[in-house]
């Protein structure tokens, strides 16, 4: 098993994931409730992300077999979309549009959507998982993805606890320059996918 696999794994679901930058969004989520109401919204959303991922992790690369779709084609179309998500974090397009979103979508209970699908476990999550899940080698690898995928989650419930704390702590700005910071890291890793579907393509050379 390759560390630096894990590494760029880690990184990779870490930015478009974005629990940073959901933090704020969460806590607008769930404003006017108390503790209690906050944990269990934390806690399903995270489960829920979970589960999504994970059935893609399975059976991504089989649907996109039976609908004629080969993985170096989704790994360009992948990396294509990671770019578009960094380019929204980088100019603040993500976080106003997740703002709107949590002033839209008003609900009681906003674990399964929109904390859950679409924010964590989004179009930019999900071909994450099913690019890196494609890149393992073998059940160990494909296992120490969903590792790192579960350790992303973990973090994100772990800062959603945490969340009135840390708006405190780092205030508007510390977040927009956490954020862009991620959206700079995101920028280069979605224009690696795209270069390693080329690769497989044989229109770059190794």
């Amino acid at each position: 098993m390759d560390p630096a696999f894990l590494i760029t794994a880690f990184a990779t679901l870490f930015v478009v994931m974005d629990p940073i930058g959901l933090t704020p969004i969460f806590i607008a989520l769930t404003q006017d409730t108390d503790a209690a109401h906050r944990r269990a919204v934390a806690l399903r959303a995270c489960v829920i992300a979970a589960g999504v991922l994970m059935l893609f992790a399975f059976f991504g690369e089989a649907v996109l077999g039976f609908i004629g779709i080969s993985m170096p084609a989704f790994r360009i179309a992948g990396g294509i979309l990671l770019f578009l998500t960094a380019l929204d974090m980088l100019f603040e397009r993500r976080t106003k549009r997740r703002a709107d979103q949590a002033e839209d979508e008003p609900f009681p209970d906003p674990s399964v959507f929109p904390i859950a699908i679409p924010l964590l476990a989004g179009p930019g999550a999900i071909a994450t998982i099913i690019l890196l899940t494609g890149q393992a080698g073998d059940a160990t690898s494909v296992a120490a993805v969903l590792g790192v995928m579960l350790a992303v989650l973990a973090i994100a419930l772990s800062l959603f606890l945490m969340a009135g704390l840390i708006e405190r702590a780092l205030g508007r700005t510390g977040i927009t320059v956490v954020t862009r910071l991620l959206g700079m890291l995101l920028a280069a890793l979605s224009v690696q996918f795209v270069l390693e579907g080329l690769r497989d393509f044989g229109l770059v050379a190794a």
